[in-house]
């Protein structure tokens, strides 16, 4: 556990869900009397905002991976910072979309930038701050595109990807065999749910995961 409050994330490939279900799952934690910080990465603070049109904007020139990583590592040290060590302070409940797991799935996995350094980095950026439970949304690599496209369309008058979505299939798939991978390596800490079955049973498999972990650490 943190030393104050409970942190949780939200990982998985592009298109399985992550910020629909924590927002669900936010509602149903403060109905339940928890004060709840919805947050997510890259971009949410002022400062990463920044980062994040740099990383995530299509018409962004072509950037070095190791940019690419300094660039998350970067957003990662300022959110902590800013948001996730104050609200844990605070005894609040931290759900986060995407925190040290995507770094080493995309950057490590998917670009094969060496994953001790990776770790090195992160352990900088984060202080040494380890979700205590990680929700893994896992779903078939084109069907989390074929989603993620889908929702831009309904969201953006252009329906353009942004750059990770722009990715090769190959990319994603190694983005994906990277996730599998840190959750075999981290069983109590990480749980696998499929995706791909409808919403509301993804949820419900959430909320019995979490309430099981905030019962057993009250």
């Amino acid at each position: 556990m943190a030393a104050h409050g409970c942190f949780i994330t939200f990982e998985g490939p592009e298109g399985s869900g992550k910020t629909s279900q924590a927002e669900q799952l936010a509602g149903y934690l403060e109905e339940k009397g928890h004060e709840v910080v919805l947050t997510y990465e890259p971009g949410d603070t002022l400062v990463s905002k920044e980062i994040r049109k740099i990383l995530l904007d299509p018409s962004s020139p072509q950037i070095d991976s190791r940019t690419e990583l300094l660039l998350f590592a970067a957003d990662r040290a300022q959110h902590v910072s800013e948001i996730i060590k104050e609200a844990l302070i605070q005894n609040k409940v931290v759900l986060c979309c995407r925190y040290v797991d995507s770094t080493i799935a995309y950057q490590g996995y998917g670009r094969n930038i060496d994953l001790n350094l990776i770790q090195e980095l992160n352990e900088i950026a984060t202080g040494g701050l380890m979700p205590d439970l990680t929700v893994l949304l896992d779903l078939d690599v084109s069907l989390g595109l074929e989603r993620a496209i889908r929702i831009r369309k309904e969201e953006s008058a252009s329906g353009d990807s942004d750059r990770m979505e722009s990715q090769r299939i190959q990319f994603h798939e190694q983005v994906r065999k990277g996730f599998l991978s840190i959750a075999n390596d981290n069983p109590d800490r990480v749980k696998v749910l499929d995706s791909s079955v409808p919403f509301e049973d993804v949820q419900n498999s959430i909320r019995s995961i979490v309430d099981e972990f905030l019962n057993q650490n009250d």
